[in-house]
């Protein structure tokens, strides 16, 4: 097993109906309920907002590390996620998720795609859902 360079650690109590969940340290404190869409009240977050700032954050932070080393500018990268609750066949549920990169200094798209290709490889959300689940990346509205 490789070294572990962080674990999170948190509770939920609850779940989605109307759970509550914090990390260990008190940095994150959330209300967690079902979203109106899908016939709840609302007035919290839910696993899939969670996942979507997650997986967000996470890709431009490794979008900044992989523009690094292409000596590329993209430190004002903006990331758009979507994260979709999907039926499948087995009654169960699936996710997809949508990552709409932002490069505003990178004016070539090439460059752009490139640079969010690169980044799909490094970071770890990424990693753990390929082959898992359909992501779809855009670099400046170009798909990927």
């Amino acid at each position: 097993m490789a070294k572990v360079l962080y674990t999170a650690e948190a509770t939920v109590k609850g779940g989605r109906l109307a759970g509550h969940g914090r990390t260990t340290d008190g940095a994150l404190e959330v209300d967690i309920r079902i979203p109106v869409e899908l016939g709840g009240e609302g007035g919290g977050t839910n696993p899939e907002q969670l996942f979507a700032v997650g997986f967000a954050s996470c890709f431009e932070s490794a979008l900044s590390a992989v523009s690094r080393r292409q000596k590329v500018d993209a430190d004002d990268a903006v990331i758009d996620s979507k994260v979709s609750l999907l039926p499948n066949e087995s009654r169960g549920f699936d996710l997809a998720v949508e990552l709409d990169v932002t490069l505003p200094s990178i004016d070539d798209a090439d460059v752009a795609i490139e640079a969010v290709r690169a980044a799909h490889k490094v970071c770890p959300y990424s990693n753990a859902t390929r082959g898992n689940i359909d992501v779809k990346l855009t670099a400046n509205g170009q798909p990927v």
